[in-house]
């Protein structure tokens, strides 16, 4: 009898040993078959194989099945409850884990530290601070608010809750601080943008004695690149040569290195770094990818994009929603469909996130058929989905369509944010729609959740300026509870030079080189506004201050894409090797435009925009003008009546170059497409989408 009873303690030792082997090695398939040999083995109710099968099922992913143990169970204690809500965390369903933790309160058993640190860690999974604060209080009354395990995850919780004081707080009164109270600590000040409290920290740490890890490293890391420190960062990766730390085969502390060189600037390090790294991972990879497409390197973002796709490695949905970023900053239309086909074949493809991305990109690439085809295809929207497609539509000009957007957004009951809000604000103001601007903005207003920001201000003072109310405007800048800002009174300028109130604009302008005198935008807009008026000696008075200070206006450049490549131009550019055709084109085309529509150059916009510069070829070697040239140089002459030339510039389109692409657009029965700083600008038939105010 011994001898029997003896034997199955051995074989249930044996089978827990088993089932934990399977849960550190992710070995699904024989913990099932384990699972199997327990029930005919009569081990069906007992707890301690019960909680390994449910750890088991939850590392492997198989939350179902876990959750099946669970339910079968005649007893629990704290290893069973605690086992799953940690499935529940490790798999993304903090709420499950917070659900069951009130469960857990029903019952006769008590939680203990594990317990109590998985569901605050659970709270600042989901930033639900009120969720967290109450485990605290729980904590506090039951003695365990002191102990390490629960101490480091109250730091975290408030960090990600965005409560860096009450984090620093809890982190102040802890009794013992162990390497994880530090890490916690600075990786909060870093998250919450406090990065140069966290070096400080930091610093602290290696004062007390606490020898720093790869987390403490890759925390301090980021904090560098995010103060663009090239120096301290150099000087942690020097002191991670020095002392022989592995980083290269340190996958999380090597991509922040890699992260930390590219937000620097420091490319070439950056490569260093990544070539040798032994495991690269996403985030090396990504990194490297993003910080060659900011520097415009896109051939080389690209190959490396090529590179990782035949990798093992699975893209995830961080890197192809920031690539779609890219290409849609940049208007890259083939590269962007190359991304999308790629997303279409990968499970993170699926993801909401990147679809939002696609969308925006199809958006800012012009091509808004696609996009909407798209959104309508997509099983899942939220809030981001919605804002996302009623922004494309107002920049597009389509501001009732994104009206009616966001109308259908209210019916599907996904509830508006600040973003959302001033998307439908602004395509409003973009055409004119003063009622509609009118209404959503006093629904903003008695929204309880949120406060209209001085952004949504912004386009009421547009929506006004554009319909001629400048007073009005001017008494909503003065009325409203935030402070002015530089933009608000810049929209307010601009309104006035439209309907020419140089007495207002005057006033207006006065404000703005008392608050922002160095901004040379603010002295251009003055300028001009002068110049309209007729006001030559002030326009030149103020064009020469601006020159005695040094300020220069950002320099106006344009881009367009033939047979796959882009080409960039800037004002007055002859570097391009098709530059001599490309002015030939457009003389021609100003020729034709001469005879059939009387078309004159607006020499007034090169007196104003060009400095000393004031004759009509200066105006010809404007940035867009010169990209529309080699789109039809290279074919674009040739092409059928209504196909699209898409051109894409980095300020707003200047006053000639408008007129001018209006009646190319006519004379050509071509469709033309131009995306500047604020909007989309479609010219077709001589008509602009924009109807002349932009």
């Amino acid at each position: 009898m011994n001898r029997v009873s003896f034997s199955l303690v051995s074989e249930r030792q044996r089978l827990a040993d088993s089932l934990r082997y399977c849960s550190k090695n992710l070995l699904l398939d024989y913990g099932v078959q384990l699972h199997g040999a327990l029930v005919k083995m009569g081990f069906s109710f007992d707890l301690m194989l019960n909680n390994d099968l449910i750890d088991m099922y939850a590392k492997c992913g198989e939350m179902n099945g876990a959750c099946a143990v669970f339910d079968k169970m005649l007893e629990r204690n704290v290893v069973s409850w605690t086992s799953l809500m940690c499935g529940f965390l490790q798999n993304g369903n903090a709420k499950a884990c917070l659900s069951l933790f009130c469960q857990m309160g029903s019952s006769s058993v008590k939680p203990n530290e594990f317990t109590l640190s998985t569901n605050i860690k659970a709270g600042g999974v989901l930033s639900s601070v009120e969720n967290g604060m109450q485990i605290h209080g729980m904590c506090m009354k039951s003695g365990f608010e002191w102990n390490p395990v629960v101490g480091n995850s109250i730091i975290d919780m408030y960090s990600k809750c965005g409560r860096i004081n009450e984090a620093a707080r809890m982190f102040d009164v802890m009794p013992a601080k162990s390497l994880i109270t530090w890490n916690a600590m600075i990786a909060g000040y870093v998250l919450a943008g406090y990065s140069d409290k966290g070096l400080l920290l930091f610093r602290k740490m290696q004062e007390h004695g606490e020898i720093p890890d790869e987390f403490t490293f890759t925390s301090t890391l980021k904090a560098c690149g995010s103060l663009g420190s090239v120096g301290g960062g150099t000087q942690i990766h020097g002191f991670l040569i020095t002392s022989g730390f592995p980083y290269s085969v340190k996958t999380v502390i090597a991509g922040s290195l890699v992260d930390f060189y590219v937000k620097c600037g420091c490319l070439v390090e950056a490569r260093r770094v990544f070539d040798l790294i032994e495991q690269k991972s996403v985030i090396s990879w990504s990194s490297l990818i993003l910080g060659c497409a900011q520097e415009e390197n896109l051939a080389e973002a690209m190959e490396l994009f090529r590179q990782l796709r035949e990798r093992s490695l699975q893209v995830d949905g961080f890197v192809l929603s920031s690539m779609m970023g890219v290409f849609a900053d940049f208007a890259l239309v083939e590269q962007g469909k190359q991304i999308h086909a790629y997303a279409a074949k990968v499970p993170s493809g699926l993801d909401t996130s990147v679809s939002n991305s696609i969308v925006d990109m199809y958006l800012k690439c012009g091509l808004i058929d696609e996009a909407t085809e798209l959104f309508n295809e997509m099983p899942v929207k939220n809030v981001v989905t919605w804002t996302v497609i009623i922004t494309g539509y107002g920049k597009h000009g389509l501001a009732k369509e994104a009206v009616g957007l966001f109308r259908k957004m209210l019916l599907d009951d996904v509830e508006p944010d600040g973003v959302a809000y001033l998307a439908v604000l602004s395509a409003c103001s973009h055409s004119g729609l003063v009622e509609e601007s009118q209404e959503y903005f006093s629904r903003l207003c008695n929204d309880k959740r949120m406060k209209p920001r001085i952004e949504h201000y912004s386009c009421m003072v547009d929506s006004l300026g554009r319909a001629g109310r400048l007073n009005e405007a001017k008494n909503l800048i003065e009325s409203m509870p935030v402070k002015p800002s530089i933009a608000i009174w810049q929209t307010l300028l601009s309104a006035c030079r439209v309907h020419g109130d140089l007495e207002l604009g005057r006033e207006v302008g006065e404000i703005l080189l008392r608050l922002d005198g160095d901004n040379p935008v603010n002295y251009v807009m003055m300028s001009n506004i002068h110049a309209d008026a007729g006001s030559w000696n002030e326009c030149e008075r103020l064009r020469k201050l601006a020159w005695s200070k040094g300020l220069k206006k950002v320099a106006g450049r344009s881009w367009v894409e033939v047979d796959k490549e882009i080409h960039f131009f800037y004002g007055g550019d002859d570097t391009h090797p098709l530059t001599e055709k490309i002015h030939q084109v457009l003389m021609e085309m100003e020729k034709r435009m001469k005879e059939e529509l009387g078309f004159v150059y607006g020499v007034k916009y090169a007196l104003r925009d060009i400095e000393e510069e004031s004759k009509e070829e200066s105006l010809r070697v404007h940035s867009e003008k010169l990209a529309i040239g080699l789109a039809l140089v290279r074919g674009g002459l040739n092409e059928q009546p209504g196909k699209v030339i898409r051109v894409f510039k980095n300020l707003r389109v200047c006053g000639d170059c408008h007129e001018f692409i209006k009646g190319l657009s006519k004379i050509m029965k071509l469709v033309f497409v131009v995306r500047d700083a604020t909007r989309f600008h479609r010219f077709e038939g001589g008509v602009c989408s924009c109807g002349d105010y932009w």
